[in-house]
């Protein structure tokens, strides 16, 4: 684990290292790649592919498949089942992280080592060092971050999975590091009751209001949980510092005994300071008003993460919304060198001594929609992808994973030096789709933008949405989920049908010519719109939740796949809005 004395010196020469990272980028790839191959290519899995025993980097692309975790997934199920590690990588693996996706299936098991752990780490300090020089007086501060854990499972080898935040916070690194800072005494993240977690963290956060700087969590998706708690449980807050006294259905140990040390007496001013703001009709700001020194906000609001950028910046007052870092469970990609970049033009600079990067170019059609399939073209090295080009990330590791397609379409913005920037477009492999038309996250994120502009001048915001293929007609519709509530308040909007039609015309009107012709031809019908009521989609994140996602790593599926899933919003429904009969 990174030291204190490694932290030190990132702090103190980060920027200096991350010059010589972004101009050195060919020749720093090429070193990671050959690492990798001297180490691991004498393992089972990649021997194959060498038969004469010449493992060089050009034998390595020629030879090498392209692979999905299908094509892995034998291999990781042996040494989860007990096999040494050695038949994917020479290096031992100390955990398993799971995936965190949420649109079906189980999660995923990826091998980590000490080694990747700790280049993760580089680059959540060197992305940590880039937004605090951004923000005169950041470092002064604390932050009120809410992070939360999940408990691991155990493989039958006897080695651990979890998501990697809940390894990330049991860690040294983490407890001498980032936790220091932090306004949440480390019991209370590591709280495995989320519910009292979430309430001793904003507990302590308000309590200690005057020093917050900082307000984050790993994901958008949290911070609306967390701003959907806060109205639900203020008074109780508030109750609490007043009398100087921790509610009674805390009862989880390492909660009490953090709270016992700083809820030491009762606060009768602090308590009326934050019941009269929280008791304002309107919660516009109210987290800069609740934590008026606060800088920034911080999470990952790229993806499926930017449905949430409106409620953010509503609650949020006009803060700067800072998206620091994009990674998964295989790999840590790259960071936002430009913390202060608007939500949707956030691009993300990719460092090169991590892993091994190749792209799969992506081909557009007309309309600037992904296509299903690759082009031609060979896979391109991080140092020649193009400028405007759209490409499919490929990821080689030391931790076990070759030419494997994570799945995201990434789009070329920029560069740093010699190092690209891409911009986040969207997952491959979420879809909407009614045999005849396959449509894809972006197209479905750009759409609702679209729609909502009709609704904002009524002072409606849209605070979640989702979708699912309906089927079970001929022909099918898309429907679509939306949580829909005033911007003064909680109570729901008087639906007008007409606004809601046009909404829903909106957005089949954005939608690519492939669907409006086949709309018009009536292979498709009309667009469903489903409202449903205020904390639906809370009810959505549980459900995921129980099935063992973690509400730190919870990405809402804009698609959906579970029948449960969709009864869980049907249950919430409102009212229901379709687009006229014949369009186009």
């Amino acid at each position: 684990m990174a030291s204190e004395k490694e932290i030190k010196e990132i702090y103190e020469n980060g920027m200096n290292i991350l010059e010589d990272l972004t101009n050195n980028v060919q020749e720093i790839q090429e070193q990671v790649l050959e690492e990798i191959l001297k180490r691991n290519a004498g393992t089972e899995y990649l021997s194959r592919f060498f038969p004469n025993g010449q493992a060089d980097n050009q034998s390595f692309k020629t030879n090498v498949p392209i692979i999905t975790y299908e094509d892995i997934k034998p291999y990781i199920d042996r040494i989860a089942n007990g096999e040494t590690s050695s038949i994917l990588l020479a290096y031992r693996i100390i955990q398993f992280l799971l995936s965190t996706g949420t649109s079906g299936g189980q999660p995923k098991l990826i091998p980590m080592t000490a080694e990747s752990f700790e280049k993760r780490m580089s680059d959540l300090l060197l992305s940590d060092l880039v937004t605090r020089k951004c923000f005169s007086g950041s470092d002064e501060g604390k932050s009120l971050y809410l992070y939360f854990i999940k408990p691991e499972m155990e493989t039958p080898s006897g080695l651990k999975a979890s998501f990697f935040t809940t390894f990330y916070f049991k860690t040294e690194s983490f407890k001498n590091g980032l936790a220091k800072f932090c306004t949440s005494p480390i019991d209370t993240i590591l709280c495995l009751d989320n519910k009292q977690s979430m309430f001793c963290q904003l507990l302590t956060g308000l309590l200690q209001r005057d020093e917050v700087v900082r307000f984050g969590s790993t994901f958008a998706s949290v911070l609306a949980r967390t701003i959907k708690f806060l109205e639900d449980y203020w008074r109780e807050l508030c109750s609490n510092i007043r009398t100087g006294y921790l509610s009674d259905w805390i009862i989880d140990p390492g909660c009490k005994n953090d709270m016992s040390l700083i809820l030491t007496r009762p606060n009768r001013e602090l308590a009326d300071s934050i019941q009269q703001i929280c008791e304002d009709k309107s919660w516009e700001g109210i987290i800069v008003k609740l934590w008026p020194k606060i800088k920034y906000i911080h999470c990952i609001i790229t993806g499926s993460m930017s449905q949430y950028v409106s409620l953010l910046e509503f609650y949020g007052g006009g803060i700067p919304l800072v998206s620091p870092i994009y990674n998964s469970s295989e790999s840590s990609f790259g960071i936002n060198l430009k913390p202060l970049s608007k939500p949707f033009d956030v691009s993300y600079t990719f460092l090169p001594n991590t892993d091994y990067f190749e792209f799969l170019p992506v081909g557009k059609d007309g309309e600037g929609k992904a296509q299903e399939t690759w082009t031609d073209d060979e896979p391109v090295d991080l140092a020649n992808v193009k400028l405007g080009r759209y490409y499919e990330v490929v990821v080689t590791t030391l931790a076990g994973l070759y030419r494997y397609t994570v799945g995201d379409v990434l789009k070329v913005t920029g560069f740093y030096n010699k190092s690209p920037q891409f911009q986040f477009v969207e997952r491959r492999n979420v879809v909407l789709s009614i045999d005849v038309d396959k449509t894809t996250e972006e197209d479905l994120s750009k759409a609702i933008m679209k729609a909502k502009l009709i609704l904002e001048p009524l002072g409606i915001m849209l605070t979640a949405y989702s979708s699912y293929a309906d089927t079970s007609l001929t022909p099918g519709r898309y429907v679509l989920f939306w949580e829909l509530k005033m911007k003064g308040s909680n109570d729901l909007p008087k639906l007008d049908a007409k606004i809601m039609e046009q909404c829903c015309c909106m957005v089949e009107g954005s939608f690519d010519f492939t669907y409006k012709s086949h709309r018009k031809g009536g292979a498709i019908s009309a667009l469903e719109l489903r409202v449903v009521k205020h904390g639906t989609f809370d009810e959505l994140m549980d459900f995921y939740v129980s099935k063992g996602v973690s509400v730190a790593q919870y990405k809402p599926p804009s698609c959906l796949k579970s029948e449960e899933a969709v009864k869980i919003l049907n249950s919430g429904m409102v009212g229901k809005f379709f687009s006229p009969k014949t369009m186009f």
